[in-house]
């Protein structure tokens, strides 16, 4: 199957501070993501993984460098442009959730469809696909304070998906969930990249959340020190391989979840 570059990230820089005090913690990254690719970015504590990430979701603005959607360059693009681009084009799956206690778990998961004037009629039969491959039917009229934090994941995992996202961007979307929901989500996002065309940035710490992963992102200081594709791998040698990178490039954090 031919792709085409979604993302191109070019000589990508962030710094922290000014003056003699600067920390660089995206240090000129440079690298592409196909369309309806599934890309996991790992490495240790401080290695700059999140901040790449929310550069790419213009959450936060580069230093240096460029970053491309579709040619589009985000960093030449007004504020309205912006929340334009990331409520056309983005699903967030973050470590704190970001539900909104005032609003019930199924208003939460509608809100991106209700905010794109999506009728009433296909917002309820999405969320009913979504919280049944998620097994959250019982909690759609509970609000985010009266549920687990792996419920209120699984929610987050819900919205993201919703509104059929040209990208969704995760960060440790695993890390609350055990180990039985964590296979469930991992597979439904599977299932939404392969079955929707949906690309996949996720940061990861988990090796096993990593293996659903088709390439992987080693970052270490800011920089790209490693890239490991799938290709033809079974699960179990992928594993090893990325346990391999791991311990060529350290950061003992990363076996940590």
């Amino acid at each position: 199957m031919v792709r085409n570059h979604f993302i191109e990230v070019k000589n990508l820089v962030k710094n922290y501070g000014t003056g003699n005090i600067k920390i660089t913690a995206v240090d000129n990254v440079s690298f592409y993501v196909d369309q309806g690719a599934f890309i996991g970015i790992m490495g240790a504590s401080g290695s700059g993984k999140t901040t790449l990430l929310n550069i790419l979701s213009a959450i936060d603005r580069m230093s240096g460098g460029q970053v491309l959607y579709d040619r589009a360059d985000i960093s030449r693009m007004t504020e309205e442009e912006l929340s334009d681009f990331r409520q056309e084009n983005l699903g967030f799956v973050f470590q704190d959730y970001n539900l909104l206690d005032t609003l019930s778990i199924e208003e939460n998961i509608m809100l991106p469809m209700a905010l794109c004037g999506k009728k009433k009629a296909e917002i309820d039969d999405r969320i009913k696909y979504l919280s049944e491959a998620l097994q959250i039917c019982d909690i759609l009229n509970k609000f985010p304070y009266e549920v687990s934090g792996g419920q209120k994941q699984r929610a987050a995992c819900a919205r993201a998906l919703v509104n059929h996202p040209k990208l969704i961007l995760a960060d440790e979307p695993t890390g609350a969930l055990d180990s039985n929901s964590s296979t469930m989500l991992l597979h439904t996002l599977q299932i939404m990249n392969r079955e929707l065309g949906a690309t996949i940035l996720m940061v990861t710490h988990d090796v096993f959340s990593a293996c659903y992963c088709e390439k992987i992102l080693f970052l270490s200081d800011g920089k790209i020190c490693a890239e490991l594709e799938r290709g033809t791998m079974g699960k179990k040698e992928y594993l090893n391989r990325i346990l391999d990178m791991q311990s060529k490039i350290g950061g003992d954090d990363l076996y940590a979840e």
